[in-house]
């Protein structure tokens, strides 16, 4: 199985330091659902992993969550493409669950779930806790520039193994070659 997980917040829509609250907040970065389409197309299942402590914060409730996450899937089936599941965290950094990225709970999970070999799943994220998490399980971890990739690219602690991209389209114009 061709799989890949995409962080939410920074890869897929525009992020906010303080939150993304409802679905009127919700951006997407431009190029982004018709990269999902476009790998979608060749043949991937396409799934997000997203810490979301705003939930555990109480700045917002889980319907609304779900309501962010449905104008999300809505808008990548508009361009054509599908994501197969939406998996997150609703934790904060003191619950110290196990979900919560960099953590490899949430990426596990996945992999059972999808009944697949972390070595052939991909983690797109623009954070270092994404790629931490792609590392802990064996995944491919990618970088995107956008959010807080480019910061996250002058981490000295960045996987030796990380594969950079400008954005989620570049990403997928080199899958498509």
């Amino acid at each position: 199985m061709k799989l890949i997980v995409l962080d939410r917040d920074g890869v897929i829509n525009e992020d906010s330091d303080h939150y993304i609250k409802s679905p009127d907040e919700w951006k997407p970065i431009p190029g982004s659902l018709e990269a999902i389409a476009r790998l979608t197309q060749l043949g991937y299942h396409i799934v997000v992993a997203t810490n979301q402590s705003g939930v555990g914060r109480g700045l917002f409730d889980m319907d609304t969550l779900n309501a962010i996450h449905e104008k999300m899937c809505k808008a990548v089936s508009n361009v054509g493409g599908r994501i197969d599941a939406v998996f997150f965290c609703p934790h904060t950094n003191v619950d110290n669950c196990e979900c919560r990225k960099p953590k490899p709970g949430m990426l596990t999970d996945i992999v059972s779930r999808f009944n697949t070999d972390p070595e052939v799943m991909t983690v797109v994220g623009d954070s270092l806790r994404d790629l931490q998490a792609a590392v802990a399980v064996g995944a491919q971890p990618i970088l995107v520039l956008t959010g807080k990739g480019k910061k996250t690219k002058a981490d000295p602690d960045l996987p030796k193994n990380t594969r950079v991209f400008a954005n989620l389209a570049a990403m997928a114009e080199d899958f498509s070659t």
